[in-house]
């Protein structure tokens, strides 16, 4: 037996290398040609020499062998992730008249349509003894002053919704009932016991039907909608002032930034022997577009325009800066409270000066998006 096992203790040792060289050793391979010596001395010699080829591994591999995996921490939104009905994310006209199911506050909800302002004025002049074409609407003198304070307030709700588009996911019409009350209150003029010199109520119904139209250099057109409006002042003859309108409107977007309104209105047919104010339109106008440009999240500008569509080119321009006021609450919703400057100059800045044509700055807090 011994002269054999030289011999196979040196193909042992040559299979074993070679394995290795190949790179096609098995774990336990050397060892188990170790098993098959019978001759004590030469299997315990292959034995060491096995031993002895093993190298111990790193410290640092063992222990992040046994080290257990770290927890994977869960992604991060890339951004503030919001909710509701007047998600800032959504756009501004989606918000303003619920276009769609994901903008949609509910039926019954008082939101706020023109905005809710309280401002002190100055004039270039004022209207110390209204009257119109009409007889008996001629008002006896007062000394009103050119300064005063204007207060509006607008709210609306929605009454219907879903009536022609359905069960769309992307489109939601609705149609609204809105109150307006702009007054204009003589509160620095104390000869007079501080009057209100005029106050005009404006109720409207308005359907809204979803748009999603695109137009060139990026506009989209969002919506298109028909109103029935009355305005008028409540009062009796001779102040008196009041009319009737059917409106058509539209309203066009250019990202978050740029937001246009657009209207145009034909006045339902009166009396001529009881029409309070029958040139209204061709003073006050018979179009309109408001234009809001937001600059930046804290301020937009404000532009608005309306038109006789006659040769005599009446109207009236109303220009307005808006500055937020107050930080974010803690619904993620940004505040709506503003601080506003306005200049206005032409015809209707309210219904008893329909035909008076005036200058007017304004500067005072404004509640928009409710």
């Amino acid at each position: 037996m011994k002269p054999i096992a030289p011999f196979l203790i040196a193909i042992c040792a040559i299979s074993t290398g070679a394995e290795a060289q190949n790179g096609v050793e098995k774990p336990g391979a050397a060892w188990q040609a170790c098993t098959r010596l019978n001759a004590a001395p030469e299997r315990l010699a292959c034995f060491d020499r096995w031993a002895g080829e093993q190298a111990p591994a790193p410290a640092a591999t063992v222990a992040a062998a046994a080290a257990p995996e770290p927890p994977v921490a869960p992604a991060q939104p890339s951004h503030t992730v919001f909710s509701g009905c007047k998600n800032p994310q959504l756009t501004p006209l989606s918000r303003f008249w619920e276009l769609e199911p994901a903008s949609d506050c509910g039926t019954f909800g008082l939101r706020g349509y023109k905005p809710i302002s309280l401002s002190v004025i100055g004039s270039d002049s004022v209207n110390t003894a209204p009257s119109s074409p009409t007889a008996g609407h001629a008002a006896p003198y007062a000394a009103y002053n050119t300064q005063e304070t204007r207060m509006q307030l607008s709210v609306r709700t929605k009454i219907a919704q879903g009536l022609l588009t359905g069960g769309d996911p992307n489109r939601l019409d609705s149609l609204w009932f809105s109150y307006s009350q702009q007054s204009y209150w003589q509160l620095f003029n104390n000869d007079l016991s501080r009057p209100f010199r005029s106050t005009d109520h404006e109720p409207e119904l308005t359907y809204i039907f979803p748009l999603e139209s695109a137009l060139p250099l990026g506009w989209r057109l969002r919506y298109i909608g028909l109103s029935a409006n009355h305005q008028s002042n409540g009062q009796s003859l001779p102040y008196s002032r009041s009319w009737n309108r059917v409106i058509a409107k539209a309203g066009l977007e250019y990202g978050n930034r740029w937001v246009i309104n657009a209207s145009v209105w034909q006045r339902m047919p009166e009396d001529a022997a009881t029409d309070d104010n029958p040139d209204i339109a061709d003073l006050v106008g018979r179009a309109e577009i408001a234009t809001t440009w937001n600059f930046d999240p804290d301020n937009a500008l404000t532009m608005t325009v309306r038109h006789s569509l006659q040769a005599n080119m009446n109207g009236s321009v109303r220009l307005g800066w808006l500055h937020r006021l107050g930080a974010a609450s803690t619904n993620s919703e940004r505040s709506e409270l503003r601080l506003h400057t306005e200049l206005f100059s032409g015809y209707g800045d309210s219904l008893l000066d329909y035909n008076r044509k005036r200058t007017v700055l304004s500067m005072g807090l404004t509640l928009l998006d409710w």
